[in-house]
């Protein structure tokens, strides 16, 4: 028998403990405040225990599971239920929730609610309390049962599994599928297990999948959303073996990403921290963007000179990983006094005469030829132009041509050889020798030349893990929790400095690495036409004031493909590169009319919901059709983005939010256009009469009081 344990309200989220009498199995059960839920008996399912693990020589799941899952185990369904208690504070509130195994084992499950919020935050602590060593197979960082409470059987036809999927230069692109098509249908006889487990093995946390997912209730329009934060192998589960659906993740297990954990009696293990959400309405991308405020509060309390989102130039488009002082000062003469706030000097400040950027890194000592009265000079230089100067370094990894290439002892291995992928191996970073290193050439740099920006490259992946530790996985996880020690000592010994967080593009925006971070590359697509298709994607993962988008302009580039790269910057932070130096007036004039219809629009970025509208892409190097996002503020103004890829309709509408009447107060594109407002039915839609192909314009709207 099943029952009530405890019922929480958290905002308007509803979390309900359920307790199975027989089992003492706890299972969590999340659903949007207020709404009514069946009584157990009307569907056929097992309590679904909240906390996920598995201890090595304990029984598998049966139902064919082995290979496809490792929930469920023997050390989950002998998991007690022991105690709940109840932390609360003005900020925060927080439920502990206490399960004993049969060994005398504990574990913690930990749901946090910030007051006010739309999220939870949720993780899992093991404690060894018994007198022999434990060897963890598997922990979840959450797990939530009773998918979906809101219809008697298996709702058949009615479950939707929403994934991001993600590539290089193709990042974010939403994948939905039906419980039926992912054959995650009960069997007749309710005996084989059903799994879909999917995820990312290695030091890219962002190269396949991001760590993300929604399951959607399409008859009663409720969705339930999780992210990970953690920048290491990961992995979700959506789960089934009767009418109930689970869902779990955390770090990836030891069938999914070699991972095993040795614990010695006394000693505990923290999971990773899962970002969890529930509401009614919205559609996936309302779900998302709850989830995605969890980030605000770390961002809000980031460096001051971010809070207004200022514009970076970056001249890696510009040089192509050559930057000199020379160059330098050619751009800066022409960039100064035109908004930019920040100047990045990109990869290549470290180079060898004659040997590419991107097989040099490691060494960082200023290149004599590139630089040949130091890095002081030119740092100065862009200081006099009113720019905040920054510097580009892929700390992690080194290059084949460098010194350090060779240092093999401190070095990252696997099976007692080093650990290389094409022109890379990877520091150590849990050996004191290179914190000792990096201190010097990455710390010692910014402080000796007083940068106050530095992007964080990272342009390959371990894979599976390393040697070090007792599982290749756990040596993955401890080598990235060093990393991320490191940029902690960064940000204290460098106060203020503004990071921003690169993988090749975007191979890194997952939630713990974007904690820590100013903002993200959002992709390496610095010229392609889908630049807007994979910078709205985004806004379902990334808050979009941390999401950097580059404006590439290039000397023969026309009026339209200028105003067109430049619109894709108003869906996060700009950052312009290209040919500037070789622009006409008319070039500068659509740049320099994007710039300041961006610093208008900062405040709605920072702060805002998207809606999204237009074709569903399907190739995205060949697009159809046009994409539009309306993104609305708090305090009753907005803005509306239209790009257009190819002509299939003379006009193209978006609808406004609210019943009030919308007017335009300022717009942005290139020659004569026309956006204009439609009333009907106390509705409002903003419309754009298309010209041509592959065009963009942007509106900004005010709400009449």
């Amino acid at each position: 028998m099943v029952t009530m344990l405890k019922k929480y309200t958290f905002g308007d989220m509803e979390c309900r403990y359920l307790l199975d009498s027989e089992s003492r199995n706890v299972e969590l059960l999340l659903i949007p405040a207020g709404m009514e839920i069946l009584d157990w008996e009307q569907k056929k399912q097992a309590a679904d225990s909240l906390i996920q693990v598995k201890k090595a020589g304990d029984v598998y799941s049966g139902g064919y599971a082995g290979g496809n899952t490792m929930r469920q185990s023997v050390t989950t369904t002998q998991l007690a239920y022991d105690e709940q208690c109840v932390e609360e504070n003005e900020r925060q509130i927080a439920v502990h929730t206490w399960m004993k195994g049969s060994d005398g084992c504990r574990a913690r499950h930990c749901l946090v609610w910030h007051k006010g919020g739309r999220y939870l935050e949720c993780y899992t602590e093991f404690v060894n309390d018994g007198t022999e060593t434990v060897s963890l197979e598997m922990l979840s960082s959450f797990s939530l049962g009773g998918i979906t409470p809101f219809t008697a059987g298996d709702a058949h036809d009615s479950l939707m599994v929403h994934r991001i999927r993600s590539v290089w230069s193709m990042e974010g692109r939403l994948e939905s599928r039906t419980m039926e098509e992912l054959q995650l249908e009960p069997s007749w006889a309710g005996h084989a297990v059903r799994s879909e487990r999917f995820g990312q093995a290695g030091s890219m946390p962002v190269n396949h999948y991001f760590p993300w997912l929604v399951i959607e209730d399409n008859r009663n329009d409720v969705f339930w959303g999780a992210q990970i934060m953690h920048n290491a192998s990961w992995q979700m589960e959506v789960y089934r073996k009767d009418d109930g659906v689970s869902i779990s993740g955390g770090l990836a297990d030891r069938e999914f990403g070699h991972w095993m954990k040795n614990l010695e009696p006394g000693e505990f293990f923290l999971s990773p921290m899962a970002i969890l959400s529930v509401a009614r309405g919205g559609g996936v991308d309302g779900i998302a963007q709850r989830m995605t405020s969890a980030l605000e509060a770390y961002v809000d309390a980031g460096p001051e000179c971010e809070q207004g989102l200022p514009i970076v130039f970056n001249e890696y488009c510009t040089t192509w990983g050559c930057p000199s002082h020379e160059n330098i000062r050619s751009i800066l003469d022409v960039v100064k006094d035109r908004g930019f706030s920040y100047f990045v000097i990109d990869c290549g400040w470290y180079k060898k005469e004659g040997i590419p950027w991107d097989i040099m890194m490691g060494d960082y000592d200023v290149s004599k030829e590139l630089f040949p009265e130091g890095l002081d000079k030119t740092v100065q230089a862009i200081k006099d132009a009113n720019m905040k100067a920054g510097i580009w370094f892929e700390i992690e990894n080194v290059g084949e041509a460098a010194k350090q290439y060779h240092n093999t002892a401190h070095l990252l291995k696997r099976d007692g050889r080093v650990l290389t992928t094409t022109m890379r191996r990877f520091f150590d970073m849990r050996d004191p020798w290179v914190e000792e290193y990096l201190t010097d050439k990455v710390i010692g740099t910014l402080l000796r030349y007083g940068f106050e920006y530095m992007k964080i490259d990272y342009n390959d992946t371990i894979g599976i893990g390393c040697d070090g530790s007792e599982s290749l996985g756990e040596g993955l996880r401890q080598n990235m929790c060093a990393s991320l020690a490191f940029i902690e000592k960064v940000k204290r010994s460098v106060p203020g400095i503004v990071l921003e967080n690169c993988a090749s593009g975007g191979h890194r925006l997952e939630p713990l690495l974007m904690s820590k971070m100013s903002m993200a590359s959002f992709s390496d697509a610095h010229e392609c036409e889908e630049i807007p298709v994979i910078a709205a994607n985004l806004h379902r993962v990334i808050l979009p004031r941390q999401s950097q988008i580059w404006a590439v302009i290039r000397k023969e580039d026309s009026l339209k493909r200028i105003a067109y790269s430049v619109a894709n910057t108003f869906l996060g932070r700009m950052c312009i590169s290209g040919d500037v130096t070789m622009l006409d007036d008319k070039q500068w004039g659509i740049i320099d009319a994007g710039i300041a219809f961006y610093q208008k629009i900062a405040d709605i970025i920072k702060r805002g919901t998207t809606f999204f509208y237009g074709t569903r892409p399907g190739s995205y190097r060949n697009l159809k059709g046009w994409q539009g996002i309306v993104r609305v503020s708090e305090n009753g103004r907005a803005y509306a983005l239209f790009h257009i890829f190819t002509r299939q309709d003379d006009v193209v509408r978006m609808p406004l939010p609210g019943q009030g009447k919308w007017r335009i107060t300022d717009s942005y594109s290139y020659g004569e256009y026309e956006v204009f407002i439609e009333e009907k039915d106390k509705e409002s839609q903003i419309c754009y009469r298309i010209r041509e192909e592959k065009e963009a314009a942007a509106v900004i709207l005010e709400q009449e009081r």
